[in-house]
């Protein structure tokens, strides 16, 4: 093996590597909010509405870079996308230690939620660059969101410790923009793999909004929306819903956020090797039906099945939103991979703030959170549904192997 294909290999590997803490360091901040509504309801006496605004800004944040700015990757190069994304996302992380007022929050986390679809939009191009052929790139990024998933434990599980030991909620955006600065050193000085660069006119937002008249793209989009609806009703309101439980085993109610986490994380590590052996339609079928299920015991067996069954849906969660995405932009072009990532992030914070507001407004006017469980449950059948007509129809499948045997990725 020459010096040259060894280099190029472990450039490869710390890219991964990279990414990996990419996805780990903004999970720390996006998925600590189930935990993080609670402590700001008391301290700003908010209703669960309003209160949803953490959760409305950052994804709207998130979803207006996707759509708007996805394009970026494609045009300028997936490196310096990258680092603009992250020191816009370190920057308005940094700041929370200097904030004290509602507003100020919200905002500081709109202008993160920008930074991390500009450069998640770019990682996940960067993944396709990585990836030799459809099945690699949905197997690599079930280890992403694997990584994603460790980062879910530590930001619930350090807002709660911060939370019972008298300090301030505030300190883990602190702790991400510390990590993210590390990213942006490493980011900096590692080699990225030659991609090909579209012409100004040929990327661009004008551009990336046609992509809404591929129906490939409005399919995956929609199952996106369906799966996170659904995962929003565990890690946004499962905190809230379980807040008054008096059961057996109250402490599982502190902590019911970092073991759905816990359980997503090692599921996704399992679903890189699942989906290594088996066809990824099926995976996703029987994922889905599972997960649909525990979420219609916990709405029929109330708080006391809730506070098992609600977290337990992590671990049939966790292969679905990776193998939905890296599915749905492995039937584009190579070139096109920021674009069409960018367009599949922008549906899936559309129901990342959608979802979690009909369900707060739901609750809020029925008196009782439990809605937002009921709501969960629709949608997670919707999905199963779904999911169980793509592996009987197979409808991309053609243009799957396509791809494939356009040379998919070589590296």
């Amino acid at each position: 093996m020459n010096a040259s294909v060894t280099q190029a290999r472990h450039s490869a590997g710390l890219l991964k590597a990279l990414v990996f803490l990419m996805f780990a360091m903004f999970a720390m901040t996006s998925d600590s909010v189930g935990g993080v509504i609670p402590a700001i309801i008391q301290e700003f006496h908010l209703s669960l509405t309003a209160a949803g605004s953490f959760q409305y800004a950052s994804m709207s944040g998130i979803g207006i870079a996707a759509i708007g700015l996805g394009f970026l990757a494609d045009r300028y190069g997936h490196k310096t996308t990258i680092l603009f994304g992250l020191a816009l996302f370190g920057g308005a992380s940094a700041l929370f230690a200097a904030g004290h007022a509602f507003g100020f929050f919200v905002t500081l986390l709109f202008v993160a939620g920008l930074g991390i679809g500009i450069f998640k939009s770019a990682a996940l191009a960067v993944i396709g660059d990585l990836s030799r052929s459809t099945r690699e790139h949905a197997a690599t990024m079930n280890l992403v969101e694997g990584f994603f998933g460790v980062g879910a434990i530590i930001g619930p599980a350090l807002v709660a410790y911060l939370l019972q030991h008298g300090s301030s909620w505030k300190w883990v955006y602190v702790a991400a923009a510390a990590l993210c600065g590390l990213l942006i050193i490493g980011t900096w000085t590692t080699r990225f793999p030659a991609s090909r660069r579209l012409r100004p006119q040929e990327a661009s937002a004008a551009e990336s909004l046609r992509m809404l008249r591929d129906p490939v793209a409005l399919y995956f989009g929609l199952g996106l929306m369906l799966y996170v609806g659904a995962e929003a009703a565990v890690y946004v309101w499962a905190p809230t819903y379980l807040s008054g439980y008096a059961g057996p085993n109250p402490w599982l109610a502190a902590y019911v956020v970092s073991i759905f986490f816990v359980l997503r994380a090692a599921g996704r590590f399992l679903g890189a090797w699942l989906l290594g052996r088996y066809k990824w339609s099926a995976v996703l079928a029987l994922c889905s039906s599972a997960m649909a299920l525990l979420f219609w015991v916990s709405v029929a067996g109330g708080r006391e099945a809730a506070i098992y069954a609600l977290p337990a849906t992590g671990l049939f969660m966790s292969v679905l939103y990776p193998t939905i995405n890296s599915t749905g932009i492995s039937c584009f072009d190579k070139a096109q991979h920021g674009a069409i990532a960018g367009l599949l992030l922008f549906f899936t914070c559309l129901s990342a703030v959608f979802a979690p507001m009909l369900m707060a407004a739901v609750s809020d006017m029925l008196g009782d959170s439990v809605y937002s469980v009921v709501i969960g449950a629709l949608l997670a059948t919707a999905l199963a549904a779904g999911c169980w007509a793509n592996r009987l129809a197979d409808p991309v499948g053609p243009r799957l192997a396509a791809r494939n045997e356009a040379d998919y990725a070589s590296v």
